[in-house]
């Protein structure tokens, strides 16, 4: 399957980048990912986080140790490992498809990570989180003192935790992010959030506003983010690889016929090989796992293969599969020794191991457990393998490798460096050719480790402040049990020198050493019951609002309510704010409104109806038509006629002696209003005029006795007006007859 890939690969040499995409790899892959594992427990996971910028002081902590020592540029962090930022001190963590950035003060640790789930705590600080692709079966979710926070898509987001621990701040550039304390809360792009509250398994308060303009850490971040957008290196390897930013500023690309895309360091040292300037360390689930010192020295040595051309050691990159992520490799190396070896080297009666950069199509035996699917994908995702069969048949010692014969390919060091971590470089043994012919290529390096390899050979200094080391967190994803510490680890370790403990023996050394790692280690709070955890995400897309009515919605929605009724005490309830609106609106001004709201609202009035009287009913009109319109017209359709039928004077005299029982109709209006079909219609029809007359001019009470006086005056006036112009009139036509006459 992979010779037709191979002659593919081949014919391509000029194509920049090789992107092998062939259906036949692809296929491989899902293949491989469907075998069941041999042996007992897991495979390990398929990636490691590495710590990919310092600045500042830095420190860092193994999960299976109590020492905080330095951080270490390319090192790789894994379940429990813990980091901790101190005053204007910042960090980076690149995970292929994702970058965590903290800044000064902050507490970071990765719960659980695995190929599926990437669960971080944030006890304290500011953490800065870019997610640039993320899978279906992916999970990512951060968990601070307030809530669990789930990412749900690409993009950016920001988290800050105070120093005392008692409010969580979530700002969402880009992307989509849930929040769940004892309730579940979406945050969409541009919103940031305010969580209080939380503890003790009670709901937490959210706060929600405007996303607000960045500061020096954001352009930080955005610096970081434009300078992996724009590596050239994409162009050659997957975005997944951790790393591949690196390479631009320090080597270049060349294009070979028989490999690809070749990458070539710049500014190395002369005798310079690879994986001998760095050290080793003992990373759990791993085992023994390359360090090393250039800025650059992650993907080159984690992934792909390495290549002598011209006397030049160069790095080729495994082929780039669009969907497959590749799979980290804690060293890509064949493994030297044998039971001279040390002797033959020159360290005396010492133990000596040594080692080589794996070369292209060669497979990469591991050291740890592992299943046929899984030791095929970790290889088939960093180099070409031409048969595929070899993979799991692979006898290390039948295999000519073609860096082996390389000079200077070979380094050598005693056991004690390995085991304590010190750095390679000035340890590091010359092996002769002949010496080289006498050794013997092994499946491991068969060296136990000590505490000092855990650490990294670094020293411990102090640790971070114990408010934070000992805050509890809310988790919505069970995390997984606390790593084994070392110390109860040691005796496995030495009866199998090299090898890793796998799942099953990891757990009976559990079981016979409960005891926790760290007695400060942090707990943790579940956030949702499980079967809520699956049903609410698809509820609060649709239906936000709903944990966060009390505080958060009502800054949304308040403002239409507030300039009207700011101060009623009902907002809570959603549904009466909309209603109450229009019915304060007639109620509220008695008290204390007449005044105001009548010179107001009787200019227009006064050009409909002229005489004054007609006022106090005219406001009424206003209000009216929405809640006719609403609320069974034809109720209110008869006082809307009359207005019109008022013109006539002898129906405005009428309604004086009928005043006194005005008053009585008072309480009608507000109960003919809430519910005017009912109550309303009977009065209406029996007295056809003047009931209705009456119920007109009682629907503003407080202005009627004034009215009154006002009204009488000008009925006085207006019956006058006509006589008076008839008496002139007449006047006129007898002058006019006398003198015609």
């Amino acid at each position: 399957m992979f010779s037709e890939a191979e002659r593919l690969m081949t014919r391509m040499g000029t194509r920049t980048p090789i992107l092998i995409i062939a259906s036949a790899l692809a296929a491989t892959l899902a293949f491989a990912q469907d075998q069941p594992p041999q042996g007992e427990g897991p495979d390990v996971p398929g990636r490691a986080a590495r710590l990919s910028f310092l600045s500042g002081s830095v420190t860092f902590q193994p999960g299976s140790v109590e020492d905080w020592v330095p951080a270490t540029l390319n090192r790789p962090i894994t379940t429990g490992d813990r980091i901790w930022t101190d005053n204007g001190s910042r960090a980076e963590l690149h995970l292929g498809n994702a970058a965590f950035r903290l800044n000064g003060r902050t507490g970071f640790s990765f719960i659980n990570l695995d190929d599926r789930m990437a669960q971080v705590q944030l006890s304290q600080g500011t953490l800065e989180v870019r997610v640039r692709r993320l899978a279906d079966d992916e999970s990512m979710e951060i968990d601070t003192p307030q809530a669990a926070l789930t990412i749900l898509r690409a993009g950016e987001y920001r988290v800050d935790v105070n120093d005392q621990g008692d409010a969580t701040i979530v700002t969402v550039r880009g992307g989509e992010m849930e929040a769940t304390a004892g309730q579940a809360f979406t945050i969409h792009p541009r919103d940031q959030v305010r969580i209080t509250g939380g503890g003790d398994g009670a709901p937490a308060t959210f706060d929600r506003r405007e996303m607000p303009v960045g500061d020096p850490f954001d352009n930080f971040c955005s610096d970081r983010d434009r300078r992996e957008d724009r590596s050239e290196s994409a162009r050659y390897v997957s975005r997944e690889m951790p790393g591949y930013a690196d390479l631009d500023d320090n080597g270049g690309w060349r294009q070979y016929p028989e490999y690809g895309e070749v990458w070539f360091p710049r500014g190395v040292a002369v005798g310079w090989a690879p994986y001998r300037f760095g050290h080793w360390a003992w990373v759990a689930p791993w085992g023994w796992t390359w360090i090393d010192d250039a800025p650059w020295g992650y993907a080159p040595f984690h992934y792909g293969r390495w290549v002598s051309v011209g006397g030049a050691w160069g790095w080729v990159p495994g082929p780039v599969v669009v969907g497959v992520r590749p799979v980290y490799a804690p060293a890509l190396v064949a493994w030297v020794g044998g039971p001279r070896f040390g002797v033959s080297i020159g360290i005396g009666g010492g133990a000596a191991v040594g080692w080589f950069a794996l070369g292209p199509r060669e497979v990469f035996v591991p050291s740890y457990h592992y299943s046929p699917a899984y030791v095929e994908r970790v290889n088939v995702t960093n180099t070409v393998i031409v048969n595929r069969t070899v993979i799991n048949n692979v006898n290390v010692t039948n295999v000519t490798y073609v860096n082996r014969g390389v000079p200077g390919a070979v380094t050598a060091v005693s056991h004690e460096t390995m085991i304590s971590g010190r750095p390679v470089g000035v340890a590091a043994v010359r092996v002769e050719p002949g010496a080289l012919q006498q050794a013997q290529v092994i499946q491991r390096a068969s060296v136990a480790p000590q505490r000092e390899a855990v650490l990294g050979g670094r020293a411990s200094v102090g640790a971070p402040p114990a408010a934070m080391m000992n805050r509890t967190v809310v988790t919505r994803t069970a995390p997984p049990p606390a790593p084994v510490a070392f110390e109860h680890q040691r005796a496995a370790l030495q009866a199998n020198p090299g090898r890793p403990l796998d799942r099953a023996a990891e757990n009976q050394v559990r079981g016979s050493a409960p005891q926790p790692v760290r007695p400060a280690q942090p707990m943790y709070r579940q956030a949702l019951p499980n079967n809520q955890q699956q049903q609410r995400p698809a509820f609060e897309r649709n239906n936000t609002p709903p944990p966060s009515q009390p505080i958060q919605q009502q800054p949304q929605q308040r403002p239409p309510f507030e300039r009207n009724n700011t101060p009623p005490a009902s907002q809570p309830p959603q549904q009466q704010p909309q209603q109450r609106p229009p019915f304060e609106r007639n109620n509220t001004p008695p008290p204390a409104q007449p005044p105001q709201q009548q010179p107001q609202q009787r200019p227009p009035f006064e050009r409909n109806n002229t005489p004054p009287a007609a006022q106090p009913p005219q406001q009424q009109p206003q209000q009216r038509p929405p809640f006719e319109r609403n609320n069974t017209p034809p109720a209110a359709q008869p006082p809307q006629q009359q207005p019109q039928q008022r013109p006539p004077l002898e129906r405005n005299n009428t309604p004086p002696p009928a005043q006194p029982p005005q008053q009585q109709p008072q309480q009608r209006p507000p109960f003919e209003r809430n519910n005017t079909p009912p109550p309303a219609q009977p009065p209406q029809q029996q007295p056809p005029q003047q009931p209705q007359r009456q119920i007109e001019r009682n629907n503003t009470p407080p202005p009627q006795p004034r009215v009154e006086p006002r009204q009488e005056q000008k009925q006085e006036r207006l019956p006058d007006r006509p006589q008076e112009k008839q008496q002139k009139r007449d006047e006129r036509r007898d002058k006019e007859k006398e003198k015609s006459r």
